[in-house]
């Protein structure tokens, strides 16, 4: 599938919750189908994630047709006491970005990580 990153083994920064979050704050509109493919889950996991996300309030849906429209909850704050005052919108701000910004070489001096 065209744009979906390759799996990588090991550990990773994020949790499974924080990429969900993302790719549906790329496109309010994404399928199940498609979440789980961009993040490399089990359609069954994202289902999950997004009932943890909605049970909390960090989430919200509407049926539209065949489809759903997901809302995020911006101004909602991270769970960890680690987070403690950090809100939805600012990790989202550091996650998601247009496609020409995860296609760009990386700048100088970052070492490409």
């Amino acid at each position: 599938m065209e744009g979906v990153p390759a799996s990588h083994p090991g550990w990773t920064f994020l949790t499974n919750h924080a990429r969900v979050l993302a790719v549906i704050a790329d496109n309010r509109t994404a399928r199940i189908r498609d979440i789980a493919a961009r993040c490399r889950l089990t359609e069954r996991a994202v289902q999950k994630i997004i009932a943890d996300l909605e049970q909390d309030g960090y989430l919200s849906h509407t049926r539209e047709g065949r489809g759903n429209t997901y809302r995020i909850q911006p101004g909602k704050v991270l769970r960890h006491p680690a987070e403690a005052g950090l809100t939805v919108a600012a990790l989202l701000s550091l996650l998601v970005q247009d496609e020409t910004h995860r296609t760009r070489d990386p700048e100088p001096g970052t070492g490409g990580a």
